[in-house]
């Protein structure tokens, strides 16, 4: 069905709610009005750049999935739709649509899964086809097929192999294999190949397609395990994984398959690790590992697992049997990481490969060196960090580097201590890193070491790095065909020969001059070199905040195509034409996406999620310069509440975390969550204040104090806030900066603190409950930033602890805390619930059960977001405070009250 006569009606309908917008007086925003709002979702656009698919996303119910033509006035939509694809011949889109969230209830309710349905486009006809209970879906190159991957409709079969149709979309005619368990067309898209797994294994294998004329091949069968289907970049080998279970293991023993000259006599050859004497004694290829090819041909990439015996798993004995975690002082790894990092431990497999020239097996990662990245050429790279592990005496991330050859296997090191690396070049040839603050590269196959810093002169370390630990590289850019790395500085870009020659500013040095970061954007993502001449690069005002897009001239300042006052991000470019779509934002801006060729010229608008905003009163944002007590210059940006008028004193709430006025031109999202939207309270007369704090080393709650006090002081020096009604927000680090700061100044009226840091002590010694990690190193080396451990400055731990300050609060305070926190324990805001309510304190504690670090449910969300504004309301803005304020909830009475609503 062709869509024009129902996207001309939509379009009228569609102005039906701007008009009436438009004779309503805008209001201000609250809570009830957040369902609606959109985000977008799911962005692709089309090889040929006529048509982009996208989803409006609201906070309340189902996503409308949408396929529109950028050039004309066809759309279609659909209902959850997601994962679109286009042919590259531009003829058809097809994407997945999910169930309607109440439909999607009810299957979750009955413990079914959930079935999603393929929708089909000719985008040429209107002709739309769907095809119900759809795994997967890919098109060929050429865009003639389209193969489609069935749900099993037994859930409980044990094989796992479902319906594959192979839809010729130029004849209309459809095969149907069965038992599918994966496919993957070649890149060409002149041939499929399939494994079955089969019930009793009945016709299990691996097979060949030749869509054009349906031939289908057998090139391995039997009663097996078929797993891990992999083309190599030519489109014209092919490899997997056969193998089965023995009595008695756990783990599959499985032989590699390699199939080569598919295009014309296919043959299949076996490498059995059993008859190999250079495999591992007592392990196994392993399916866990993702089987591919190197990308040029020459290797497989496999992963082998050492063979486990079955254990007795009698369930009438558990009871029997000790359970007991032994915690030694000895171990590389808390039990705690290993517990968090169990079943990742269970999957890992040790890198190696398999030449495919003269079917040498090569095993590369050890329990030394349990990392190793393979690239192209030569040599892989070996990460061998058993020498640091466990040592909390220094920053983490040091590691021993080792040349492999991946032929042989042997093993070379070549960099020793090192903690920050910078990769290796696509063709596999030189290796980048950083040490001692100057960038080197090391040609391979020589091991012959150049300084890049010293021939570029040029400071490539982020000297903004304020983590107590060895500041990194701005980082690479990327690789030109012709032997270079691109290197950033601070603000530019510098073109490196890697074995000698000129060094190029391929901005020019304009970047230094003005004070504009430039970055490389990669439009073709898949591209392995950047050709400098002509890139297009990001370009960001460190401190107009102006940003969009500009043109390398090589040697020369950069061409701006798109610069301005707002935020211009997201760009995508068509892959077989001259267009792009992106993003545009301000704080009164939702960021719509825009249309263009890849200069930027004519931009304009194709989306438009959020069109109530013209229902409401918004604020607007200013850039506010400042200069705290250490000497510091620094920026915060200012929301200006709606109907700003000069020469008036506003309530006035700040909100921070680290640097914060990078976010000047961002919009404000109403969604649920556990934070203040700036939207929301400029929209209700607050001012929303967002400055930037910059550390000094172990002094992180002072530098807080310091900037967000020296901030508040500036705007209300330039008339902009009321001194008597000023709030603070903050959460995580920024509850635990929160926390600090209400121990030290009665600037603020009221304070709310989320998931707060508030004793270093007790905080160093237990545990990140999400990654297993001791929260020591986070405080010592990482945010915490103090540099040294407890017993090493114990005073200056407790001067930079908000609980041991506790006496001197006098400022009324609220703290959300979830009892699930992963991040920071939920103890560490009971104990300054506790500390201050003995020392009568005006203090209450929202605790939400089982919720983590950030609330996750949104009844929650919604609850504390109305307890937030009817906290700092009644404080600020001189409401009445509702009876949870001014008398708390009995227990028996949870569940039985509700704050009043939002007071706007």
């Amino acid at each position: 069905m062709h869509h024009v006569a129902r996207l001309s009606l939509a379009l009228f309908l569609g102005l039906a709610p701007a008009l009436a917008a438009q004779e309503t007086t805008p209001r201000p925003l609250t809570l009830e009005d957040y369902g609606e709002w959109n985000r977008i979702t799911q962005v692709t656009l089309s090889g040929n750049g006529l048509w982009l698919a996208y989803a409006y996303q609201p906070n309340d119910g189902d996503a409308t999935f949408f396929v529109r033509e950028l050039d004309g006035d066809i759309e279609y939509e659909a209902t959850n739709g997601s994962g679109a694809l286009f042919s590259n011949d531009g003829q058809w889109v097809a994407f997945l649509t999910s169930p309607p969230e109440e439909e999607a209830d009810q299957d979750g309710e009955s413990e079914e899964p959930v079935r999603r349905t393929l929708h089909l486009i000719d985008l040429r006809s209107g002709d739309r086809t769907e095809e119900s209970a759809v795994r997967s879906f890919s098109f060929s190159e050429d865009g003639r097929f389209l193969a489609i991957h069935k749900e099993q409709s037994d859930d409980d079969a044990e094989h796992e192999g479902s319906d594959l149709l192979l839809r010729d979309l130029q004849e209309g005619s459809m095969l149907n294999f069965g038992n599918a368990s994966a496919y993957a067309f070649n890149d060409s898209g002149d041939h499929l190949a399939y494994i079955v797994d089969a019930d009793g294994q009945s016709g299990n294998g691996v097979y060949l397609v030749s869509p054009a004329d349906g031939r289908i091949r057998p090139l391995d069968t039997g009663a097996h395990h078929y797993d891990d289907l992999a083309w190599n970049e030519a489109g014209d080998a092919l490899a997997a994984l056969r193998g089965d279970e023995p009595d008695g293991k756990t783990l599959r023993e499985n032989v590699l398959l390699i199939t080569s000259d598919v295009g014309g006599a296919p043959r299949t050859t076996v490498y059995d690790p059993s008859s190999d004497s250079a495999f591992p004694t007592g392990f196994v290829l392993s399916e866990l590992a993702s089987t591919q090819w190197t990308e040029d041909g020459r290797r497989i990439a496999v992963g082998i697992k050492p063979q486990e015996d079955e254990l007795d798993e009698d369930e009438d004995k558990d009871d029997e049997r000790p359970n007991v975690d032994v915690w030694h002082w000895a171990d590389e790894r808390l039990q705690s990481v290993q517990m968090v990092q169990a079943d990742a431990d269970r999957r890992y497999t040790y890198a190696s490969v398999y030449n495919v020239e003269d079917g040498s097996f090569v095993r590369l990662a050890d329990d030394t060196m349990r990392r190793v990245d393979i690239s192209n050429g030569a040599w892989a790279i070996g990460r061998r960090d058993v020498a640091y592990r466990g040592n909390v005496s220094q920053a983490g991330g040091m590691a021993d580097y080792v040349r492999i050859d991946m032929c042989d296997g042997e093993q070379t090191e070549f960099l020793s201590g090192l903690r920050r690396p910078m990769g290796t070049s696509p063709d596999g040839a030189w290796y980048v890193y950083l040490a001692d603050e100057q960038v080197h590269a090391v040609e391979l196959a020589t091991l012959d070491d150049h300084n890049l810093s010293e021939r570029a002169g040029v400071d490539f370390v982020n000297r903004e790095f304020d983590l107590v630990a060895e500041a990194p590289a701005y980082g690479v850019a990327g690789w030109t065909e012709d032997g270079s790395v691109l290197l950033y500085d601070r603000w530019d870009i510098w073109e490196v020969p890697l074995a000698g020659g000129d060094v190029v500013s391929v901005t020019g040095g304009a970047g230094d001059a003005a004070d504009i970061r430039y970055r490389v954007v990669r439009l073709a993502t898949e591209a392995d070199y950047v050709n400098p001449d002509g890139a297009l690069l990001s370009a960001y005002g460190e401190w107009t905040k102006q940003s969009g897009y500009a043109r390398a001239r090589p040697g020369r300042a950069p061409e701006p195509v798109l610069f301005g006052d707002e935020m211009i991000a997201q760009v995508v470019k068509a892959s077989d034409a001259d267009r792009v779509v992106f993003t545009r934002q301000t704080f009164e801006t939702f960021p719509d996406y825009w249309v263009s060729d890849t200069r930027f010229r004519n931009p304009r608008q194709v989306t438009d999620a959020n069109p109530q905003i013209v229902e409401f009163v918004w604020g607007r944002r200013v850039l506010v310069d400042y200069t705290d007590e250490r000497g510091n210059a620094l920026q915060a940006t200012l929301a200006l509440p709606a109907g700003y008028q000069e020469d008036t004193q506003y309530p006035m709430l700040v909100y921070f975390y680290e640097k914060m006025s990078q976010r000047h031109h961002q919009f404000s999202m109403p969604v649920y969550d556990d934070r203040p939207h700036m939207s929301t309270y400029a929209s209700n007369g607050y001012l929303v204040l967002m400055p930037d704090i910059i550390y000094d080393d172990g002094y992180p709650g002072s530098s807080a104090l310091d900037d967000v006090t020296s901030a508040v002081e500036k705007v209300i020096d330039l008339g902009y806030a009321d001194p008597d009604r000023i709030g603070l927000q903050g959460h995580s680090w920024g509850g635990y900066e929160t926390s600090f700061i209400l121990t030290q100044t009665d600037m603020f009226a009221s304070i709310v603190t989320g998931a707060p840091l508030t004793n270093l002590m007790s905080m160093n010694n237990i545990l990140y409950k999400r990654t297993g990690n001791q929260n020591g190193p986070i405080l010592e080396w990482s945010q915490g930033r103090m540099g040294d451990q407890p017993w090493d400055d114990m005073e200056r731990w407790i001067s930079q602890s908000p609980v041991h300050h506790a006496p001197n609060i006098s400022t009324p305070f609220l703290i959300l805390h979830g009892t699930e926190d992963g991040a920071v324990d939920w103890n560490q805001g009971l104990e300054l619930y506790t500390a201050a309510r003995r020392l009568d304190k005006e203090v209450i504690l929202l605790s939400y059960p089982d919720e983590p670090h950030h609330l996750r449910k949104e009844a929650n969300q919604k609850d504390f977001q109305t307890r937030m504004k009817q906290f700092f309301d009644h404080y600020l803005m001189g409401l009445p405070a509702p009876e949870w304020m001014t008398n708390g909830v009995p227990f028996l009475m949870k569940g039985k009250e509700a704050p009043e609503k939002v007071i706007s």
